[in-house]
C-alpha cells in the first residue's frame, strides 16, 4: 500500500539568517509566515527559531548557542 503524502501548510516560508553568540552563522532558516506576529516580526521569528533550535538540540544531544541577532534573508 502506498502512503499518503503529509499535508503541508499553505502559508509561504520566510527565510532568516541567524548569527549566534559564539559567532557561528546559520543561513536561510525557514519559518511559515503564519507563525509570525507582524506587529513584532523579529521577536516572533526569534521565538520560533529558538523553538526549532531546542528541538534540534534534543535530537542531536548537542546544545545550540543563543541567538545574538537575526535578519530576513534575501533568498
Amino acid at each position: 500500500m502506498s502512503r499518503k503524502k503529509p499535508k503541508t501548510k499553505d502559508s509561504p516560508l520566510l527565510s532568516f539568517d541567524i548569527i549566534y553568540e559564539d559567532g557561528s552563522r546559520s543561513s536561510n532558516r525557514k519559518i511559515h509566515s503564519d507563525e509570525l506576529d507582524y506587529t513584532n516580526e523579529l521577536a516572533s521569528a526569534k521565538a520560533a527559531l529558538e523553538a526549532q533550535d531546542r528541538k534540534i538540540s534534543e535530537l542531536s544531544g548537542r546544545p545550540r548557542p543563543a541567538i545574538k541577532s537575526l535578519m530576513r534573508s534575501n533568498a
